[in-house]
């Protein structure tokens, strides 16, 4: 067990028994606590709310350094404001399933599974909509395994038995607006279970539960796996995070090219030592449509 998986579970321990909340806890908590009308993002009531121990994910590298939060915080307000728009149709035109958001990457290393979480504590805070985070990222789910969910119950295994409802194995945080699905039990089936009938109903119910939430797909690299280019036809929208001076360029083509069909592709610049900026982490957004060019984003 890693040091931060005996943090996470230290905390979860010290939450359960009554003690009080570290301070990035406790600021996240009252940060949630503010906003009382905002939607509860639905999970199993049954569940202990996983703690986002907010140190120890800024350990394992998935929270931006305290001194960078306030640029970041920035920055993903920019980036979550075309998605969220997409999805409702508010100043821009409704796309069919807007509010799936799968995010992707070329290859692995290129912050994807930052960008997902530090997405969904950005919209966490609207005070319109809900947030489900989903690991899809099924072969590698970090995620699952920095909050000790993996090989918990969860999406593959949604997917692989049509008696288990999905709303069983979504659990809360202590976010009130932030829940987060599993990847479940691995499978050697895991791409056919991906592009199944069951996951486009499954997707579909996600979204129809509850028309304030926005579904975020943490998903496997484009390039190497076959499961992501599965669920993208379940995605209204894809983000594909690639990183500034380390992606290269025929492999970021690539990966667009198995996108070439979806109509909402954007992209977002990770880890840009921009001239305008000493931020080590920056994320510049553009979007582009189905009759896009292929060229890469310029730093």
């Amino acid at each position: 067990m890693s040091v931060v998986e005996k943090a996470l579970r230290k905390a979860r321990e010290a939450k359960q028994g009554g003690a009080e909340p570290v301070a990035g806890e406790a600021a996240a908590q009252a940060d949630a606590n503010s906003r009382p009308s905002a939607p509860h993002a639905f999970a199993g009531a049954q569940s202990p709310p996983i703690v986002l121990d907010r140190a120890a994910l800024r350990a394992a590298g998935l929270l931006p350094p305290v001194a960078e939060e306030r640029r970041l915080s920035s920055q993903y307000r920019k980036i979550k404001r075309p998605l969220i728009a997409n999805a409702i149709g508010r100043g821009a035109d409704r796309l069919p399933n807007g509010y799936l958001i799968m995010l992707a990457s070329a290859m692995p290393g290129e912050g994807k599974t930052f960008t997902a979480l530090n997405l969904a504590l950005s919209i966490a805070t609207e005070k319109d909509f809900s947030v489900l985070l989903v690991d899809a990222d099924v072969a590698k789910p970090q995620l699952s395994r920095i909050f000790g969910l993996e090989g918990e119950q969860g999406l593959l295994d949604v997917l692989r038995d049509p008696q288990l409802d999905v709303d069983s194995a979504i659990r809360p945080t202590d976010i009130p607006t932030l829940s987060f699905l599993p990847a479940g039990k691995s499978s050697a089936d895991a791409t056919e279970l991906l592009a199944s009938k069951r996951m486009e109903e499954l997707a579909q119910r996600l979204g129809e539960r509850d028309s304030h939430r926005i579904v975020l797909f943490d998903t496997p690299p484009l390039i190497q796996t076959t499961e992501s280019p599965a669920l993208m036809h379940v995605a209204g929208q894809v983000l594909v995070v690639v990183r500034a001076e380390s992606t290269p360029q025929p492999v970021l083509l690539d990966a667009l090219e198995t996108l070439q069909e979806h109509p909402a592709v954007s992209l977002v610049l990770n880890q840009s030592m921009r001239s305008d900026t000493a931020a080590y982490y920056y994320y510049g957004y553009g979007e582009e449509r189905s009759d896009r060019s292929t060229a890469p984003p310029s730093e």
